[in-house]
């Protein structure tokens, strides 16, 4: 870890600077891409898939064959408003777009390098000759700058896989040149499915005030994305109660992740080798996905808003440090008031939990372009999480084929946990302005945050 980023981090625990700072947002502005979500035509035995802030691949049929373009080029990327990193990837996007077909179809992927450096594409997973795997040097010449080269191959298989470089391919999946590549069964599901969503969770170690991702990190990443989206900019799932739902999961980050889903019992039933037979398929709540693997999740829709993400909990927050101070238990109220005299301002958090953070990460200035490690609010408050997490919302009434964000889940009336016992809330107060506040003569952690 840098000097830079320690110091940081340091300072965000210990009360030595401000918490990370970005104003909060509301949620639909969060999730808003600026290039709607498309799909394949709709063919007869397939339900296109719906990939989470991103789009699926355009293609040309020319003489039989589907033809798709894929553009590797440097952009913008935006993790969360707040966040904007220069990237790699295809056609402006990372990941990439989706690359949809069936099984039997026979592909022509033009590729072409507008990056300053060789590049070349792995079909992951595709069964095809060897001088299309894209590895290159070994199958392949290197695609160079300028260049547009010409994949073809006929699709053999089913199932959910991903593409990526195999040249350079540290620096280059490391600042986000990855898709997801979907190959639908030429026979259909034998069990249809309503919903078919795509993830491919990826993570970066963007360090707090710059602009690049660091290829050089092998571990300690702060941010962890679902789509290259961290929450609460990532969209919601939605579906309709007793849909049959699938969500395909790719990871191409340096870390394996237990992916989990709440209210549900789920089915793993395929990944990189396709739909399993119904006697392989396993009743799990959680599903470990290593690095390189893809899993298929299957289920029916049961109503309500319901947590989708890895369950490892720092890679559900953001510009999350590592080789810091505990902080838990330490009255820091005596270092509040000395440092108070050099930096006006400061507060001093995590003797109680970090809760406290999201609450101020408003108000309080932080280094430019680094997200708070909290983010998003739900209908009954903080969500305190950031990273690889989302909600799918399933509802009774949502229209057949209807995306769109239903709201909040309205619950039935005696099925929300309630208080039972304990001290009294105080009354809802009036919005407090922090900017305005003397922080140097207060004990944050005496302080009841929840009202702020």
């Amino acid at each position: 870890m840098t000097s830079s980023r320690r110091n940081f981090f340091w300072s965000s625990l210990t009360g030595l600077g401000a918490s990370v700072g970005a104003s909060l947002v509301g949620r639909a502005a969060l999730a808003q891409d600026p290039q709607p979500q498309t799909s394949a035509p709709t063919q007869q035995g397939y339900t296109p898939v719906r990939t989470l802030n991103g789009v699926t691949l355009p293609y040309e049929m020319k003489d039989g064959v589907k033809e798709f373009h894929l553009t590797a080029e440097e952009f913008e990327h935006e993790f969360a408003p707040g966040s904007v990193a220069k990237c790699w990837g295809y056609n402006g996007r990372t990941p990439g777009p989706t690359i949809e077909a069936v099984e039997g179809d026979r592909l022509r992927i033009l590729v072409t390098n507008n990056l300053k450096e060789h590049t070349s594409i792995h079909w992951h997973g595709i069964l095809l000759p060897s001088g299309m795997d894209g590895v290159g040097g070994l199958s392949q010449p290197h695609i160079q700058p300028g260049e547009t080269f010409a994949y073809e191959f006929t699709l053999r298989q089913h199932g959910t896989h991903m593409y990526h470089p195999h040249a350079d391919e540290m620096v280059q999946m490391a600042v986000g040149m990855m898709g997801m590549f979907i190959i639908h069964p030429k026979n259909g599901e034998p069990k249809s499915i309503d919903r078919d969503y795509v993830i491919l969770m990826h993570n970066w170690a963007l360090h707090p005030g710059t602009y690049r991702p660091d290829p050089a990190v092998m571990q300690d990443f702060d941010l962890w994305t679902f789509n290259s989206k961290v929450f609460p900019a990532i969209e919601h799932m939605v579906a309709r109660t007793n849909e049959r739902i699938r969500i395909r999961v790719g990871n191409l980050s340096m870390w394996n992740h237990p992916f989990h889903l709440h209210g549900h019992q789920f089915h793993v039933t395929g990944g990189d080798g396709g739909r399993w037979p119904e006697a392989q398929w396993r009743s799990e709540v959680t599903e470990i996905i290593g690095v390189g693997q893809t899993r298929d999740i299957e289920f029916v829709g049961i109503p309500g808003d319901w947590a989708v993400h890895c369950h490892m909990s720092h890679h559900t927050m953001n510009a999350m440090g590592h080789e810091i101070p505990n902080t838990l238990g330490v009255n820091q109220a005596e270092a509040m008031q000395k440092v108070s005299a050099l930096l006006p301002g400061y507060m001093a958090m995590g003797e109680n939990g970090m809760a406290e953070h999201q609450d101020h990460s408003g108000h309080m200035k932080g280094p430019k372009n680094t997200l708070p490690m909290m983010m998003g609010k739900g209908p009954f408050g903080n969500l305190e999480m950031g990273g690889m997490f989302t909600v799918i919302k399933i509802r009774d009434d949502q229209p057949t084929g209807d995306y769109s964000d239903p709201g909040w889940y309205k619950n039935p009336q005696g099925t929300v946990a309630y208080k039972v016992s304990g001290p009294k809330r105080p009354s809802k107060a009036a919005p407090v302005d922090h900017s305005k506040m003397d922080h140097s003569q207060m004990d944050h952690s005496q302080m009841d945050h929840s009202q702020h």
